[in-house]
């Protein structure tokens, strides 16, 4: 489709942001239908033309010849850098921690709209003050306008009722009415139940008199009396309908987790209104597609507000987009929106599902609190709980001049009072501020002070709600890796990512049909997206079968028996790859052969634990398999971590390890010439090891002369260089093997920024000449001789809550993590003999302390 269908959902929003402010101008009885239609003719992309099309309608109706009490001024507000800005740019907008619509007569409020990040009350009245002077600058080119091309206003017949029948029918209606509205016993549907049996006996009398004038009027006449009467009270005696102070919120019950099978859910109470909220996680690729003239292409943030017929004990067929379903779902989304993490962080899209279950007032601030819960519910590492509360306002009014005499604001209104009442201020936030706001009113306008006085109030019902959410549940669970999505990026070279799609991608549908995951490809990253950790360790392991990733010390893979020797077995994993399971690391237990633990074409579990001197990689099944107990005691404290490499999942920061902290600390004080550019990098910086098939090793071996009196192994003689992308090196007898320790400096060699060496001895010979030269003679630590053992004096750069970040020279930064009875105190600059004791994932030497004899 090409052309322009039903209105989506902005331009509903558009439209409700235009209808808010120019209703309540309209006469009271003047019920003729009206149709404004703003159509955006052009567009730079630089402004939203929402605030435009507001200000046109009001002009249009001051040219048209119906009766309306404008002009109206619309302006939008941004702060940045505490700032505040008149009409910025969408561009403006995206750094700005206020996005603000005001919309105004000469003298009163009609309309407020804000998304905000926990501005304070404060802040706020100082923008709404400052925008009100703003928004009225557009009503005199309106009125000049349409003093010169406007058309006379037509006189119409307004529906009025008389005040003969309005004496009648208050004289029937009155007593019982306000009999039902000091009964604070009544519940919602009982009060409706009882007003409508009254409703129903002034009807009965009117039928027995024959008074057919008042028949035609009596719903309207009977709801002006209910006003009246509920008005008179609340001002008079400063009681409410069900009995509670102005001030009082209504009872509160919440429960998280309310659906456990569910990502996240919760339900939130608040008197007779009932709202249940789930959360729903997706992959990135889920993010709804936006077609919008300005704003960004995608949103991965949805929240959808549900408000079914039966809430309210009523009958109606659901059909289309809501206009009020939409504004409200909207203004919750914006509330919460404040407090998500960033996408860096949080790369998951995210829907909210509110369900109203029962509604008695205020069920969109009700959502915000559920919403909120519910994201905790689901892991969500949220900033802080987000609470709103809808205020209502009650005014005596002077019948001859129209000015406010006397008025009370009312904290957490009920449906019949926010329908009786004035105003419907909803605001919500955290305890630090304000996130979001939606202001509509039934008169035409409010003073500025009063919506300024409403703040206050709004803030301590907040506090309160605050309060029990807390008490339910104040940081993000961790989810159990039953009903816990996963999301994972993993990092190839093209060519492996080629080899993994297959032909016409199907390899890559393969993949995806047996394990229910989904799977998208981008110039170098595979990104998984399981529905939960079992899902995505079964991906992972078909991933790494077919690509195979830079091999590890320390990580773990699944590989196939391929050959037996009397020594040991050659192992097939890791994409194609070859590795040698000696015979000492079969099991814990000794054995004798190699056919008893294990047999050709036989899948098993291994871990890479380094490489021996004839380039082959070392593998051990019994490092995964349970220590005996008789051994569980020795084990020696600051091995290296059996670990896998794992998702890039949310966590609450309590949730990270000592080890990780200070590792992701040190990560941000690495020089950025250490890092390494080459494409096919994977995510972890652990240097390769040089890979070896078993015919290589047989052949090598017959080359070598390997016997039982060798005493050493060959010298390396070949070149390895920067920037190869090939990391398989091949064995021929002109090449003799890279032991463990050569790849490791080569792999910090890159870190360092040195191009190429031709071997070991030469390598070091000549970096050791070249910093002679460099420094007088002492020769500092570079990355080529930085390897496991190695003793360093180091100077302590920064002490951190958990360990030290030390300067080894050279550019080379490492940690040392504090023991857990060690205590010592330190000094920046401090110098300190350390010894290289392991790597990390990232590729961060782990130091510990020599004792100095």
């Amino acid at each position: 489709m090409r052309r322009e269908g039903a209105p989506k959902e902005r331009e509903l929003l558009c439209g409700r942001l235009i209808d808010r402010p120019i209703r309540p101008l309209f006469p009271a009885g003047f019920y003729h239908e009206i149709q404004v239609m703003a159509s955006v003719l052009s567009s730079d992309g630089k402004q939203d033309p929402d605030v435009l099309a507001a200000n046109a309608t009001s002009a249009a109706l001051m040219l048209s010849d119906i009766p309306w009490g404008g002009p109206i001024g619309v302006v939008r507000m941004g702060r940045i850098c505490g700032q505040f800005i008149v009409n910025p740019t969408m561009d403006e907008l995206s750094l700005s921690d206020l996005n603000l619509v005001y919309a105004c007569t000469r003298d009163k409020t009609l309309m407020i709209d804000v998304q905000a990040r926990e501005i304070t009350e404060k802040d706020l009245e100082a923008g709404l003050r400052l925008a009100h002077p703003e928004a009225v600058k557009y009503l005199e080119p309106q009125i000049r306008l349409a003093a010169k091309a406007g058309k006379q206003k037509k006189e119409y017949k307004l529906s009025m009722v008389s005040e003969q029948i309005f004496e009648k029918v208050r004289n029937l209606a009155e007593a019982p009415i306000d009999a039902v509205f000091t009964d604070p016993s009544y519940g919602k549907f009982e009060r409706g139940e009882a007003l409508e049996k009254i409703a129903q006996d002034v009807k009965s009398a009117l039928e027995e008199e024959c008074d057919e004038q008042s028949l035609k009027v009596l719903p309207k006449v009977v709801d002006t009396v209910r006003k009246k009467v509920v008005r008179k009270r609340i001002i008079s005696e400063g009681f409410r309908l069900d009995g509670r102070h102005l001030d009082e919120v209504r009872p509160i019950y919440c429960e998280a987790g309310h659906l456990p099978i569910l990502h996240g859910s919760a339900l939130f109470n608040r008197g007779d209104t009932q709202v249940l909220c789930t959360v729903t996680l997706g992959a990135p690729q889920d993010a709804q597609r936006l077609d919008s003239l300005v704003g960004p292409p995608t949103k991965r943030f949805m929240l959808h507000y549900s408000f079914p017929p039966f809430c309210i004990n009523e009958i109606g067929k659901r059909a289309g987009l809501n206009r009020r379903e939409v504004g409200h779902g909207t203004l919750a989304e914006k509330a919460l929106l404040a407090v998500l993490p960033p996408e860096d962080d949080f790369p998951y899209t995210v829907r909210i599902n509110s369900e109203v279950m029962a509604s008695d007032g205020s069920t969109s601030m009700a959502t915000v609190c559920g919403g909120s819960m519910a994201l905790m519910d689901a892991g969500i590492p949220l900033r802080e709980h987000v609470a709103g509360v809808s205020v209502g306002l009650v005014t005596d009014v002077d019948p001859e001049t129209g000015e406010i005499t006397d008025y009370r604001i009312l904290t957490d209104i009920l449906g019949l009072e926010d329908h009786l009442g004035d105003m419907d201020f909803k605001i919500a936030g955290t305890r630090n501020g304000v996130t979001a706001i939606q202001l509509d009113i039934k008169p035409a306008g409010i003073p500025l002070d009063i919506i300024c006085e409403s703040l206050e109030p709004a803030r301590k019902g907040r506090l309160q709600i605050l309060d029990h959410m807390e008490q339910e549940i104040s940081v993000p669970r961790n989810q159990d890796y039953r009903n816990s999505p996963r999301l994972v990026t993993l990092k190839f070279s093209n060519d492996a990512i080629r080899r993994f799609i297959g032909p016409l991608g199907a390899l890559k549908r393969k993949v995806e049909e047996e394990t229910g995951a989904r799977i998208s490809v981008g110039d170098g990253t595979i990104t998984i997206a399981a529905k939960n950790q079992a899902v995505m360790e079964k991906v992972q392991d078909k991933v790494d079968f077919i690509v195979g990733r830079e091999i590890v010390v320390g990580g773990i893979y699944k590989g196939i028996v391929m050959s037996i020797k009397e020594y040991g077995a050659f192992v097939e994993f890791n994409g194609g790859q070859q590795g040698l399971l000696h015979i000492s690391e079969l099991s814990h237990e000794p054995v004798s052969r190699v056919s008893d633990v294990v047999s050709v074409g036989q899948q098993i579990s291994l871990m890479c634990i380094g490489q021996d001197v004839r380039g082959n990689i070392k593998l051990s099944r019994k490092a995964t398999l349970p220590r005996p107990e008789s051994e569980t005691k020795s084990v020696v404290e600051g091995s290296a971590p059996v670990t896998k490499e794992k998702p890039n999942i949310w966590a609450s920061p309590e949730n990270m390890s000592k080890g990780e902290q200070l590792e992701s600390t040190l990560e941000e004080l690495v020089p950025s010439k250490m890092e390494n550019t080459e494409s096919n990098q994977s995510a972890s910086l652990m240097p390769s090891v040089v890979i070896r098939s078993a015919a290589e090793c047989d052949e090598e071996e017959k080359s070598a002369g390997l016997s039982k009196t060798s005493k050493s192994a060959p010298k390396p003689k070949g070149t390895l260089k920067k920037g190869s992308k090939q990391k398989k090196i091949q064995s021929s007898d002109n090449m003799p093997d890279l032991s463990l320790s050569i790849m490791l400096s080569e792999s910090l060699s890159q870190m360092g920024g040195n191009k190429e060496f031709t071997s070991q001895d030469e390598g070091e010979a000549n970096l050791s000449d070249q910093n002679d030269k460099e420094t007088g003679g002492k020769t500092p630590v570079t990355p080529q001789k930085l390897k496991l053992g190695t003793k360093v004096t180091a100077k302590i750069y920064q002490i951190r809550a958990r360990g030290l970040v030390l300067d080894l020279g050279g550019g080379i930064r490492g940690m040392y993590k504090f023991e857990p009875n060690g205590e010592r105190e330190f000094t920046v600059g401090d110098e300190l003999l350390v010894q290289c004791s392991s790597f990390t994932s990232k590729g961060i030497p782990v130091m510990s302390m020599v004792d100095e004899e």
